[in-house]
């Protein structure tokens, strides 16, 4: 199984938001879209992503710099100052194995799948979880179907 496979299961539906927007603005349009991610956009060129990592990494940051209360410096912080300004990215033909590699080696849960310039979506830890689940479930009905149509001995 390759990288463009289980973009076809999934979608590629993408999520974006750009550098100057509130990070408050992407975090309720992450949570609004049930993602964990937001691809960072100036035009039609990928600048960065933006993940929940990041966002709790600076509100734990800034509540030990200045405590709680509605006068936090969040309010005021932008999508450009919190993102992955270089993610590692993706190719569409990489396959399933190399895939998961990449993903516990750079400790990344979400990677942008790029075709030269062009962005063709974000596959998530979950994805590929369930891509794995998928293959798995097939294989075994495969095999289940193989033992029981086996000839018999005479």
């Amino acid at each position: 199984m390759h990288v463009q496979e289980i973009l076809k299961v999934k979608g590629q539906t993408l999520v974006s938001t750009t550098p100057d927007a509130m990070v408050s603005d992407a975090v309720i349009t992450m949570a609004k879209t049930d993602m964990g991610s937001v691809v960072v956009m100036e035009g039609q060129k990928m600048v960065g992503m933006l993940t929940f990592r990041e966002i709790m990494r600076m509100l734990a940051k800034l509540e030990k710099e200045h405590g709680k209360g509605p006068t936090s410096p969040m309010a005021e912080l932008r999508v450009g100052d919190l993102m992955i300004t270089d993610p590692m990215v993706v190719t569409p033909d990489m396959g399933l194995n190399e895939l998961r590699q990449v993903m516990i080696d750079s400790h990344q849960r979400y990677l942008p799948v790029v075709d030269g310039e062009s962005l063709l979506g974000v596959i998530s830890f979950i994805d590929v979880a369930r891509a794995v689940l998928d293959e798995q479930g097939f294989e075994n009905q495969m095999l289940k179907a193989y033992i029981r149509d086996w000839p018999a001995e005479a």
